[in-house]
């Protein structure tokens, strides 16, 4: 039985809460570190930036936490989403020791954070339980445990199902986890950051990053900020044509957010081992007579998938088998994680202009740490301070153990381009539904049209103006995501996510020509021309 009454893609946390408006930027700003991107990565770098002493200004696109951040869960966690057996193959047991230390730290820093300025952001610390489920990969629990312990998190144990109602089977038991309402958390920090004297500009997207001795970075609209430093915090920098692009792929992930009547399922985080795998935990609303089950996962290459949608579908099956108490589908929602080919995020230098240029990507479904340990690794570098992360979160590491995974990824995005080569029927715009876009070829050109909800239709290039990978179009976020590098873009082309920062290109000829077949058909014909 399918119970889902949302239709549109909308997080827990926008539905909850609102984040403060800011200015665009307009002319020209001096400051110590710019940072560009508004999400918990960029807060941040910015927060702990200031709390040393350095003059801060932070650039949105849109609004604060609009991005990925929004879009999150939430899961402030030790239990990575790689293993940590396959972290120590890669890297070796003391690069495992020091990744579950800086999550830990992460943790530790937030708490300290919220304690310090007093937030209230619904943060609980937690126990959190990995789970094999039905996982094909015989003793695979065991052998992650051997390596946890010998990663030092000594306190995490093996033990039966915290559930009644879901035999899980064994799993392993995470103690002092932590889970929180993010906007609640940013909304709070983007206040002090101002409130102390720090710049926060939002409607300003950046064109151009220039490191160096007289570094800057520079919006559309002319305005410029001049600085020491920059810190690129966009989830996939935007600054970087081709580099750390070539170390990581972009996966869409998906959430729902069930009703469940409220104390039924025990507060915790869990997480299971599968491929793709699922997270889950609950979300509660003062005043309301039942929980919020969150459930996410189902993940997949991004623009690599026919119909988004039916990975909704998937979850659901998968939730309802195991928690029967579910009811109706109040949220739903998806997202984008960067997977890095080895495992560690990217935090630090960027490898092109190491001087006085920082990125923070490569999240790898652990965000909400990983953000924070950069911000924390990145504030050391830019004061000279030492810090034991450094080396192994390098964007500029190579990873020799991690090659076939390397040359796979990068051989699915080569895969990518014999787009340019295929059959690609144009579709019948009558026919075309509402609200939705197709890709064809004519001649050597690949269009995107889109439909809108009365019926006008709109051609754009398929070109993703990054690397010029063909793009596809998602049914359940209505834009045209890249299926080489994640760049995603609005229905109308509007970029809306990196590492593109150009918009997909207007294709005004086609536009005009069928602007004047309108003038041929009845009134109300379902065939016209969105104004452009």
């Amino acid at each position: 039985m399918n119970l889902v009454r949302v239709s549109e893609s909308k997080s827990v946390w926008t539905a909850t809460e609102f984040m403060p408006k800011f200015s665009e930027l307009t002319g020209k700003i001096d400051v110590d570190v710019c940072i560009v991107g508004g999400g918990i990565a960029g807060l941040t770098s910015a927060y702990l930036l200031q709390k040393a002493g350095l003059q801060v200004c932070v650039l949105e696109a849109f609004e604060l936490s609009s991005g990925q951040t929004a879009r999150t869960t939430a899961h402030f966690t030790t239990a990575l989403d790689d293993r940590y057996f396959a972290i120590a193959k890669l890297h070796g047991h003391e690069a495992a020791k020091l990744a579950a230390e800086s999550h830990r730290a992460a943790i530790e820093k937030v708490i300290e954070i919220v304690n310090n300025e007093k937030i209230e952001c619904d943060l609980e610390v937690l126990d959190g339980y990995l789970f094999a489920d039905s996982d094909s990969r015989e003793g695979i629990l065991d052998k992650e445990l051997r390596a946890i312990h010998k990663a030092g998190l000594t306190d995490v144990e093996i033990t039966p199902s915290p559930l009644e109602f879901f035999n899980t089977g064994p799993c392993l038991k995470f103690t002092g986890q932590m889970q929180l309402h993010p906007l609640k958390y940013l909304k709070a920090l983007a206040k002090v950051i101002v409130a102390r004297g720090g710049h926060i500009f939002t409607g300003t997207h950046v064109s151009q990053v220039e490191g160096g001795k007289s570094a800057f970075v520079k919006a559309d609209n002319g305005a410029q900020v001049n600085c020491a430093s920059i810190v690129v915090a966009t989830n996939t920098p935007v600054n970087d044509l081709f580099t750390i692009h070539t170390k990581q792929a972009p996966y869409r992930t998906y959430v729902l957010g069930f009703q469940v009547p409220k104390d039924s399922i025990p507060k915790a985080l869990y997480w299971d081992t599968l491929d793709p795998y699922h997270y889950i935990r609950l979300s509660q609303t003062i005043g309301e007579s039942f929980d919020v089950l969150l459930v996410g996962g189902e993940d997949h290459k991004t623009g690599q998938e026919d119909v988004p949608s039916h990975r909704f579908s998937k979850l659901e099956s998968w939730t309802r088998e195991r928690f029967p108490m579910t009811t109706e589908i109040l949220y739903k929602w998806s997202g984008q994680v960067m997977e890095p080919v080895d495992g560690m995020a990217f935090l630090g230098r960027n490898p092109l202009d190491a001087k006085n240029v920082y990125v923070i990507t490569g999240d790898s479904g652990n965000g909400m740490t990983h953000c924070t340990i950069g911000a924390m690794l990145i504030t050391d570098q830019i004061m000279g301070r030492t810090n034991p992360w450094e080396k192994l979160y390098d964007p500029s590491r190579i990873s020799i153990k991690a090659a076939r995974e390397f040359i796979r990824e990068n051989a699915n995005v080569a895969t990518q381009y014999a787009d340019w080569f295929s059959a690609k029927k144009k579709p019948g715009f009558p026919d075309l539904a509402p609200n939705s876009g197709s890709v064809y070829r004519e001649g050597v050109k690949m269009i995107a049209a889109y439909k809108d909800e009365v019926g006008n239709v709109e051609f754009l290039s398929a070109a993703c103006p990054h690397l010029a990978g063909v793009v596809t179009w998602n049914d359940v976020e209505k834009s045209w995501d890249c299926p080489c590098h994640g760049s995603r873009f609005d229905k109308h082309g509007k970029v809306i996510e990196g590492p593109a920062i150009k918009d997909l290109k207007p294709l005004t000829i086609l536009n005009r020509e069928l602007s004047a077949q309108k003038t041929r058909l009845l009134p109300d014909s379902p065939l016209t021309e969105r104004p452009m």
